[in-house]
């Protein structure tokens, strides 16, 4: 599950982190140049540990469900996040055109639907297959963008790793996942393709983060309605709204600021090969939070996924040096 895109970084600002289409998505900024040293590790580390921050705040997400449902931990996530960033940003609303605003509700619009999907699945799939399902959207995104052959084997092989994901075990629905959960987890992907789309181009018409922190209002007033019919008066309760502002640094506030750290010395196709690891860590952080274990068939499912996104960067980085 992305983090929000930070917009005021060059091209990873303009499309949200775990992406092969980090490559792919113009912007209207030029790439900072690496900070000079003998090392990446800094940056690298900085960008691993916005990955982990994001799927342990996932799994943290799934230990709240029982208070408060699904929908009900997207709101708070969506609102304690938005909260936050309209506080540290403090957007300006006057000057923008009409086109300006619909940009950014459409960001907005595709941040719920994406947070909401990828909450349904969680609670019914283990998160290791919900992210791998759900990083094919910007996986096929890239493909479609790139329009290029090579881009097609990582296609195949992202789909290998589904196919295997979805032939192992012996249970009803998904390859045993339900399939319902799976259904939302792929959703949750066409929105995050989606997602990519408007953070680019919100990117481009509102300055440094205004435009996340203006989408973030949105979705979080979207995802309103939903989170009180769910939960109601127990989204109130204080342990469950200290829980809630928990995903919400985890999940979004505290990777967005590690990632904007980062992409001030790390090139974009690095950081766009390294956010492709969440599939794994979103694993790793589901077997030692959540108790979800991983057959030898899962662990190869998400290694092909992962590979493919990794190709896909690999390949557009090329592309775009050439």
């Amino acid at each position: 599950m992305p983090a929000p895109a930070p917009q005021s970084a060059p091209t990873p600002a303009a499309v949200g982190p775990s992406t092969p289409a980090l490559a792919t998505q113009a912007s209207s900024t030029q790439a900072l140049p690496p900070a000079a040293g003998p090392s990446r590790f800094g940056p690298v580390a900085l960008v691993v540990a916005a990955g982990i921050s994001v799927q342990f705040g996932a799994a943290l997400a799934v230990m709240v469900m029982p208070r408060a449902g699904a929908a009900g931990v997207v709101t708070l996530r969506l609102a304690a996040a938005a909260l936050v960033l309209l506080v540290l940003c403090r957007p300006k609303v006057r000057g923008y055109s009409r086109a300006d605003w619909g940009t950014v509700v459409a960001f907005g619009v595709a941040m719920a639907g994406m947070n909401g999907l990828f909450y349904q699945s969680i609670d019914r799939i283990p998160l290791g297959p919900a992210v791998t399902l759900e990083v094919l959207g910007p996986l096929v995104l890239s493909v479609v963008v790139s329009r290029r052959l090579v881009n097609l084997l990582w296609a195949g092989l992202a789909l290998a790793g589904v196919a295997l994901l979805a032939g192992h075990g012996g249970g009803s629905g998904f390859g045993g996942l339900d399939l319902l959960g799976a259904a939302f987890a792929l959703g949750a992907g066409v929105m995050w393709a989606v997602y990519i789309v408007f953070s680019a181009r919100t990117g481009r018409r509102f300055p440094q983060a205004d435009g996340l922190a203006l989408a973030m209002a949105v979705a979080a007033v979207l995802s309103l309605p939903l989170g009180v019919v769910e939960a109601g008066s127990d989204l109130l309760v204080p342990s469950t709204l200290a829980l809630g502002l928990g995903v919400a640094v985890l999940s979004s506030v505290l990777p967005y600021t590690l990632e904007l750290l980062a992409l001030r010395r790390l090139p974009a196709p690095t950081f766009a090969v390294l956010m492709s690891l969440e599939p794994a860590i979103a694993a790793t952080a589901g077997f030692l939070l959540l108790n979800q274990a991983m057959s030898a068939a899962d662990a190869l499912a998400i290694a092909l996924v992962i590979a493919a996104s990794m190709g896909a960067v690999r390949s557009q980085s090329r592309k775009a040096v050439a």
